[in-house]
């Protein structure tokens, strides 16, 4: 195969070398064949791009593939395909542009980026979507390689989003929801956008797309965001059958209930729908939705676990699933479905599962998961630890586990920690220990075996509550015990020692001498076979402890007591020292670490002296005192003895000869190999408890408890036990009232002195997209513009510059002073659009506008948006730059007469622009050139919020919107400001309730119960808090009594304090502010449904453009069309009366005729726009 290649390779190299461009092509095409297949074509690269420079289509094409699959930042003659490229870029023929695009996609660099960005963005608002496509799509690449180019393309791109043509439209979402989701905070001006196409668009991977990467990221960032989203999300699980669309619906929903810290009065309806739909993922065949669903479910438990916990039963039945993978999450979930009640009942269904899992993965998992699920929380669910040690010594008898070490990590937990249980604890291990040959089988490291570490540990350390001390001892003195790996024979000589002073101390009290010296005979007889191990921690102590035992002898000899000094060895009690301890030691002043202790040797000085031989002088010291020589015999018996003991030795690595010797080698039955049969069936240890008999035990318990708080509950007053019998009725089902039958003791891990906090992981530095958190609502820099090849329209970028100065050369002076009022004008409108931005997000975020009036800005007329547009508060800086603009546009208008021709064709080209910014400062514009009304002064700042009620301490200030989803219920926004210097805490908002209007309050709650205030009040800061209140009719205005209780903290101490209101509500506060078309409300006035009424105001100076804006602003209308001096507006309440007005002004008065459905609301609302306008 080889050598056909390279004989392929050597006609395609001839065939390059060809003139012809069809042979070429051809010759490239195969190359590209050979390449899939592994090998290098780097060497054709030139041939390549000339290939991809032919004319004919299909020949460009192949260059372009062979260029994406071989081509690379390292390619040396890839900076000269920019030329080539930009050329396609600019072809007539569609089809050579985007090939241009996909091969460029492949192997563009920070030079082709930087040099093709400005052609790119061109194509961006291509005729052809199949362009623009595939523009946007590159733009992508393009961001990630020249990062500079996001700021310049970012408005285009923006623009895509709203392209006719789905698929330019589909492919802007997802350029952008990648950039939001590494960078999302650069994004949030977008959330309006993003939110109507998620509420218009019919395209379901757009929709998943902009659900799962664009509000994913960007909730978390903006709680108010979330509150917008459950509505329209809500909807689409409701509505959809796609199952994709609907996981990241359910995904999002959970990710914005839990980024509101505050959380919503309905969520729980939402959490209970998303439950539903994910079980009906669960019960589906489908594998892929099925661990999807689970998937989701595990997240919800989080935050939400009672709702998962009635699912119990679907997640257990997930257990008996045949794919592991769907076992695991369900696993998984069950970790956090656990509660005091149900604890025992998981374990025992888990405890089966284990018995019948098959591999020892899937086991090993399950082992980990009920040891998991028990510990949690300092093991908060337990409530019988006696049923819990019966568990774990269960587990003992698993064979083939990789988890002993985690067994045996619970036990000394539980001893440890659990004061009441170590009796029986150490009852339990002595048996593991009596049992260990049946354990022991199995030595593997971090096998089973290791609980025998435990066990030998609880019963040394706690020996007081050993029944029978001696029988353990020697069960721990067995031969058999040496088989064991190094670390645990260590524990068992250490503990032999406490164990045997425990002994020793009973039987010298008892005054039996004998025995205490029959105990300390067994010892010296049976550690030497610890002294003889290959391990040397385990060689150490038991030569240490073998001479303090042989020294205890020769003293009991002498009938010398002993047995207080060998107990006061192991007086006092081990603490556990925290994982991290040594890492958190703080360093020492004047301690460096990196500085020599010792100077180092010199060069010099290492080459002049010889190497020392470290052993030199003992090897000298045994030759003197070498024994003489040693017969053969002698010889003969030592090596035999030698080999006998490695053969019997676990840890000596034996060579492995060939198989002809080892026949010749092994006679005799004793060296035939023990096979280990793994057997499926437990192992049963006699003795041994099942924790099936405490979970009836437990439930005894727990039924006595109940009788007797029953027994209590029986003697409360009379007066009390409505009141409480539901709540008790409650509190029996929960789980602090399940009490458990041991106390735990919670031990503080130990850390050192002034120990150091931990370091957090730094940020990948090489990360790409680090580059790319760019603020993209500051406005662009002449120095950001993105580079334009001067070789190209030359004429067209030099045309306006070498006009101006024709028109201008007469005049200089002027020309400066204009140039620096231009300066002035462009800096405040970037200062200003930023602002507005800003504003305009607010604006769509807050709770007072709703999605059906989100529309407002486009189809509002003229007048009405401009005076609708105006904000709450006009800033002070505002009116100033108007006053400056103002003033200067006076001083030059000597100038303004010779460039008369020049500005308006500026004006028309700003008109042009204005249309791509928002509608509000389109209809600004449009207003103001058609009416010519645009007045000297600005409109006077307006705010909605009315006092309510102020004191030295607090200051609360309201303003109250209708919703056009419920016609029964107002939000009331209440501003709470702190004035004193004390903190304010406690805070509880009562409202006395009419007849026809009430408060929300939250179930279970009395009408005469207060609404928290969910967050507290340091000295001079503001927060506000929001108030649902039903109503029945709202024709009529009405005012509520109400009080603000509060603690006020300060270091004197804490005082409690009340506030008295009266909450009015007006009948303009149930109006929201729908625009109507002239049209319609022309039909609306003929249709003779509608009540009649009218007032007169005299003494009114203001301007009828304020006039009308306070009208808009305070009593929610909104202008249908405007005519001089005459307006015609109209209003929507809430439960749906029409309300039109038309408004004439003469010279000092305005006459206001109204119509409305209902003659009582109309009168109302005109006395209360009388009260308005009278103040004015």
């Amino acid at each position: 195969q080889a050598k056909y290649i390279s004989q392929c390779i050597d006609e395609i190299k001839q065939e390059l070398k060809q003139d012809n461009i069809a042979v070429k092509a051809n010759a490239v095409c195969k190359l590209t064949y050979l390449q899939m297949l592994g090998y290098d074509i780097s060497w054709a690269a030139f041939n390549i791009i000339e290939v991809m420079s032919a004319s004919k289509f299909t020949f460009k094409r192949i260059g372009y593939l062979a260029a994406s699959q071989c081509f690379h930042e390292g390619t040396d003659v890839i900076m000269l395909t920019t030329n080539q490229i930009r050329k396609d870029l600019s072809s007539p023929n569609q089809y050579d542009t985007g090939v241009a695009l996909t091969g460029l996609s492949c192997f563009v660099t920070p030079d082709l980026a930087r040099d093709l960005a400005n052609d790119i963005m061109t194509l961006m608002s291509h005729t052809k979507p199949y362009i623009r496509k595939k523009a946007v799509l590159i733009m992508y690449k393009v961001f990630l390689k020249y990062p500079e180019s996001l700021r310049p393309a970012f408005p285009r791109l923006k623009e895509k989003l709203e392209d006719p043509d789905p698929g330019v439209q589909s492919a802007a979402v997802n350029v952008i929801c990648e950039l939001a989701r590494r960078n999302p905070k650069n994004y949030l001006s977008l959330a309006p956008l993003f939110f109507k196409l998620m509420t218009s668009s019919t395209n379901n991977w757009v929709l998943i797309k902009i659900i799962k990467l664009a509000f994913g990221a960007l909730t978390p960032l903006e709680p108010r965001l979330g509150k917008k989203l459950i509505e329209p999300l809500t909807n689409l699980i409701h509505s959809t059958s796609a199952m994709s669309l609907l996981y990241e619906c359910v995904n999002t929903v959970i990710a914005v209930l839990i980024s509101l810290s505050s959380g919503m009065p309905n969520h729980s309806a939402s959490i209970q729908l998303c439950v539903q739909k994910l079980r009906i993922l669960i019960e589906d065949s489908d594998q892929n939705l099925k661990y999807l669903g689970l998937l989701a479910m595990s997240k919800i438990l989080k935050t939400h676990p009672k709702s998962v916990q009635s699912h119990k039963d679907l997640i257990l039945q997930c257990l008996d699933d045949k794919d592991e993978s769907i076992r695991l999450r369900a696993l998984d979930l069950l970790y956090g479905m656990v509660s005091k009640k149900n604890l025992m009942e998981i374990v025992k269904k888990l405890m089966i599962h284990v018995d019948k899992a098959e591999g020892t993965t899937y086991r090993d998992e399950l082992l980990t998961k009920i040891i998991d699920i028990c510990s949690q929380s300092n093991y908060q669910y337990i409530t019988n630890f006696e049923w819990y040690i019966s568990i774990l010594v269960e587990l003992t008898r698993l064979e083939g586990t990789r988890h002993g070490h985690l067994i045996a990590a619970q036990m000394l937990d539980v001893a440890i920690r659990v004061k009441a249980i170590r009796k029986f604890a150490v009852s339990q291990m002595a048996m593991l220990l009596d049992n260990a040959h049946l354990i022991a089988s199995n030595t593997q490291r971090n096998g089973i075996c290791e609980v025998l570490y435990a066990a030998a540990w609880i019963c040394g350390e706690f020996s007081e509550h050993l029944e029978e001390a001696n029988q353990t001892l020697e069960a721990m003195l067995r031969p058999k015990v040496t088989t064991l790996p190094g670390h645990i024979q260590a524990v068992y000589v250490q503990n032999m020692v406490k164990l045997y002073a425990s002994i020793l101390q009973q039987k010298e009290q008892s005054g039996e001498k004998e025995a205490a010296q029959e105990i300390t005979q067994l010892m010296i007889e049976r550690l030497p076979q610890f002294v003889q191990s290959a391990d040397l921690e385990v060689q150490e102590r038991a030569s240490c402890i073998l001479q303090l035992i042989k020294y205890i002898q020769k003293l009991q000899i002498k009938e010398v007591p002993v047995a207080e000094e060998v107990i006061a060895l192991f007086a006092g009690e081990l603490n556990p020292v925290a994982p991290k301890a040594q890492k958190k030691v703080p360093v020492p002043e004047g301690l460096d670490l990196d500085a020599w202790i010792n100077e180092p040797p010199s060069d010099s000085e290492s080459e002049d002296e010889k190497p020392k031989t470290i052993f030199h002088d003992e090897e000298q010291r045994h030759s003197r005192h070498r024994q003489p020589e040693i017969d053969e015999e002698e010889l003969a018996r030592r090596r035999e003895a030698r080999k006998q003991e490695q053969a019997n030795n676990p840890f000596y690595i034996k060579s492995s000869p060939s198989p002809q010797k080892r026949y010749q080698d092994t006679p005799g039955v004793e060296h035939i190999p023990v096979v280990q049969i793994d057997l499926s069936v437990p192992l049963k240890v006699p003795g041994m408890p099942m924790s099936d008999q405490y979970v009836k035990l437990e439930e005894e318990r727990r039924h006595k408890q109940k009788l007797e708080k029953d027994k209590k509950k029986k003697k409360q007053k009379k007066e009390k036990r409505g009141k409480h019998h539901r709540h008790n009725s409650l509190h029996t089902e929960s789980e602090e009232d399940i009490a458990p039958a041991h106390h735990v003791d919670i031990i503080t891990e130990e850390m050192p002195e002034n120990a150091l906090p931990s370091d957090e992981d730094d940020k990948d530095p090489n990360d790409p997209y680090k580059a790319l958190d760019i603020d993209l609502d500051k406005p662009l820099a002449d120095s950001e513009k993105l580079p334009v090849q001067r070789h190209r329209n030359v004429e067209t970028l030099k045309s306006p510059d070498s006009e101006a100065p024709l028109v201008e050369k007469k005049s200089k002076k002027p020309k400066k002073k204009e140039k620096k009022h231009k300066e002035k004008e462009r800096d405040k409108g970037k200062k200003k659009e930023k602002e507005k931005k800003g504003e305009d997000l607010d604006f769509w975020l807050s709770t007072a506008p709703l999605p059906a009036s989100t529309t407002q800005p486009q189809s509002e007329p003229e007048v009405g948006a401009a005076v609708v547009a105006e904000p709450q508060e006009v800033k002070k800086e505002e009116r100033e730059e108007r006053e400056e603009e103002e003033d200067e546009g006076k001083k030059s208008s000597k100038h303004k007469k010779k460039k008369h021709k020049k500005e308006k064709e500026e004006k028309s080209k700003d008109k042009k622009k204005s249309k791509k910014k928002s509608h509000r400062s389109e209809e600004e514009t449009t207003e103001s050139v058609q009416n010519g009304t645009l007045d000297d002064e600005p409109l006077p700042p307006m705010s909605s919020y009315c006092l309510l009620a102020e004191n030295p301490y607090i200051k609360m200030t309201y303003d109250i919107q209708g919703n056009l989803q419920n016609d029964s219920q107002v939000t009331v926004s209440v501003i709470f400001e702190n004035k004193s210097t004390s903190f304010l805490k406690s805070m509880e908002l009562n409202v006395l309730d009419s007849l026809n209007t009430k408060m929300l309050r939250p179930e279970g709650s009395s009408v005469h119960d207060g609404i928290p205030v969910p967050f507290q009040l340091p000295p001079g800061i503001s927060n506000e808090a929001q108030f649902v209140f039903t109503l029945q009719s709202i024709v009529m205005a009405q005012k509520l009594k109400g009080t603000l209780s509060f603690i006020v903290k300060n270091d004197e101490g804490s005082t409690h304090e009340k506030l008295d209101f009266k909450l009015h509500f007006s009948c303009a506060s149930y109006l929201i502010t729908t625009p109507c078309y002239s049209d319609a409300f022309a039909k609306l006035l003929e249709s003779g449904d509608l009540h009649m009424s009218s007032i007169k105001v005299d003494g009114i100076s203001i301007s009828f453009q304020h006039l009308l804006a306070k009208i808009c602003f305070h009593h929610h209308f909104s202008v249908v069309e405007r005519v001089d001096s005459c307006a015609s507006m109209y209003s929507r309440s809430i439960q749906g009366h029409h309300v039109c007005l038309l408004v004439k002004k003469g010279e000092n008065s305005v006459s206001i005729d109204g119509k409305c459905n209902d003659s009582t609301l109309l009168s109302n609302l005109l006395d209360e726009m009388k009260e308005t306008l009278s103040k004015c």
